[in-house]
């Protein structure tokens, strides 16, 4: 029930800005698919992870939980870089590359949670 919450939200959300005017561009569409996937899984296992920190109030959950929401940036960051490219660079940096540090932070973050000793 919660999945499919999830999956109609984001897809709601990101219908008329993302996919729509990209539905015909061929394989461009499934990279852009591929992003929204990993936004809908981040947020699902985020809300997955809050309701765990919420009832255990650890600290290898609540950085769990982090890792999940710091995900989502990462792949919100990748989407609007393959939907826009080049429009939304920053100066000193791609914008595929912020995507990219987001993702090491997402694992460096999940590592701190899952070897943490508490």
């Amino acid at each position: 029930m919660l999945f499919s919450l999830v999956v109609t939200g984001v897809v709601a959300i990101l219908a008329l800005p993302v996919i729509i005017p990209h539905l015909l561009h061929g394989h461009h569409i499934a990279h852009i698919f591929l992003h929204v996937g990993g936004i809908t899984l981040a947020v699902f296992i985020s809300i997955l992870a809050g309701f765990a920190y919420y009832r255990l109030r650890t600290k290898r959950l609540l950085l769990s939980s982090i890792a999940f929401a710091n995900f989502i940036a990462a792949e919100v960051v990748l989407l609007v870089d393959a939907t826009w490219p080049s429009i939304y660079d920053l100066e000193f940096m791609p914008l595929a590359e912020v995507g990219h540090l987001l993702t090491f932070a997402t694992l460096g973050l999940l590592a701190l949670g899952v070897f943490r000793n508490d």
